[in-house]
């Protein structure tokens, strides 16, 4: 009577005024055994059965876990997999349970990722694909299972699906295309989700131990880091050559004047993050995704402008090669110009400025420094040293110091109208200045020494006193560089 007993419990607890009798009855624990049963109908009822009592109630389903549910559903997954009925009672079942960091540890012990990539393949309608993308999304939190996942080749079907999705205008396939590209965000940096370029930093506290970025403090450790990079940056490879750069780019070009932009933000998203690791830079730009992202910006959207310019950030870090491609192009150059103009966007103002002083920081090129001087970019780089953020002061004291070593003499004039010398100054005489934006505001200053006008500036604006105070400095890599721009600035 077993199955029959199953069925009826599944039906009785559709009402939502029965579950708390089922509860008190122990009715849950009778039924966990039924899902070693052979029989498909007996753990079909079961199955529905367990799901509808436990369905919101965590305490329950920690019990669940606790004894052993999780490889029973895995289980049910793996043998029945061609049965529709038990593998959507087993998918909602991972589905309710897969927020638990008990579920996810103990699917980690499993082959699901195996599982749930056939499921993929096999999903023949929307609801199918939305439930397993929800239970994917839960599980790609997880270090251990988000490495599954990838090794089980979810990538290449989440690829699959947006080829196969691409160019439809019908609202189904529209959610999916973004849960699929939320989907490789998560996979690509996990619950970080990183969109800027991150350092280990140490404190006296508890050294080499937190990852920052310029939001703040992120919690993890120096092990998961090297764990979230280093599966990150082969995925992101795979995806690159899977061609899913090319299907992201064309998805925003269909959206780009769209009102709803929640699947442009999901597709940046992922293409900003695909932009991270060097060895997708490269191929990114073989295929010529910088013109392409270039074209974009012809959005009205301030959001889509500041992913844009984000990812075209990411392109240019690092790579001299994109940063002259895009140091050459007078169209974008007099862009963001513009935009280092407007302030009603602070995020676009910020974003602008820091494109601009990657491709500065990152070419080699004279031909780059002119390009950038004939667009009146200059003085928004010398502005950007007093930026509040000191992040973006070292990023354009860098940008400068590259661009003095390749071709002062035509950044010369600039400097004196912008006031560099007296901005530099400022910094170092400042007592809330870092030491590492005092360290490159000096090596910026040697490099300015090397014109003779710009010396004069700098002898007249008393800025040896300064440099001798700096000499005791409590931080030892700023006290050094005092002592060798004094010695510069001597001509010793």
């Amino acid at each position: 009577c077993a199955v029959k007993a199953a069925h009826v419990l599944s039906e009785i607890a559709k009402n939502e005024e029965m579950k708390k009798p089922c509860i008190e009855a122990d009715v849950v624990p009778a039924l966990i055994p039924l899902l070693e049963s052979r029989d498909q109908e007996t753990l079909l009822h079961a199955g529905r059965a367990i799901g509808r009592i436990c369905y919101d109630n965590r305490d329950l389903q920690e019990e669940l876990v606790r004894v052993g549910v999780i490889p029973s559903l895995v289980q049910i997954l793996t043998d029945y997999a061609e049965s529709e009925p038990l593998v959507h009672v087993a998918l909602l079942a991972l589905y309710n349970l897969a927020d638990l960091d008990t579920a996810k540890e103990a699917l980690s012990k499993t082959k699901v990722a195996e599982q749930l990539v056939k499921q993929l393949r096999r999903a023949e309608n929307h609801e199918r694909l939305e439930i397993v993308f929800e239970v994917l999304q839960a599980l790609a939190e997880n270090d251990a299972l988000k490495v599954q996942l990838v090794e089980a080749g979810v990538p290449e079907v989440l690829s699959e699906i947006l080829l196969r999705l691409q160019g439809s205008s019908q609202a189904e396939d529209t959610c999916i295309v973004k849960a699929a590209s939320d989907l490789i965000v998560s996979l690509l940096l996990g619950e970080l989700s990183l969109s800027t370029p991150i350092f280990l930093a140490s404190n006296e506290r508890n050294t080499n131990r937190f990852l920052i970025s310029e939001s703040g403090f992120l919690k993890t450790d120096k092990k998961n880091l090297g764990l979230i990079l280093s599966m990150s940056n082969g995925n992101c490879l795979r995806m690159v050559q899977l061609g899913v750069i090319h299907q992201l780019l064309d998805l925003l070009e269909k959206h780009v004047q769209s009102e709803d932009t929640s699947v442009q933000h999901a597709a940046l998203s992922a293409l900003q993050n695909l932009a991270i690791p060097v060895v997708s830079k490269v191929q990114m730009l073989e295929e010529g995704v910088a013109e392409r992202i270039e074209t974009l910006l012809r959005s009205e959207s301030p959001p889509v402008q500041f992913k844009l310019l984000g990812t075209l950030r990411m392109l240019a870090d690092g790579q001299a090669d994109a940063a002259e491609i895009l140091g050459q192009d007078p169209t974008l150059l007099n862009r963001l110009v513009q935009w280092c103009d407007v302030n009603e966007h602070t995020g676009i103002h910020g974003e602008a400025n820091r494109l601009l002083a990657s491709i500065m920081h990152h070419n080699r090129s004279q031909e780059v420094v002119k390009a950038i001087q004939e667009a009146q970019g200059v003085k928004h780089l010398v502005s950007m040293t007093t930026s509040e953020h000191a992040a973006m002061q070292n990023e354009a004291l860098n940008a400068l110091a590259v661009a003095s070593a390749i071709d002062l003499e035509t950044l010369e004039e600039s400097f004196k109208e912008s006031q560099l010398v007296q901005s530099l100054h400022k910094l170092l005489q400042d007592d809330h200045t870092t030491p590492e934006a005092k360290y490159n505001s000096m090596g910026l200053l040697c490099r300015l020494l090397n014109s003779g006008d710009l010396r004069q500036e700098i002898e007249a604006d008393k800025m040896k006193e300064t440099l001798e105070q700096l000499c005791s400095h409590s931080n030892a890599n700023v006290a050094k560089a005092a002592v060798t721009t004094l010695e510069v600035l001597k001509g010793e």
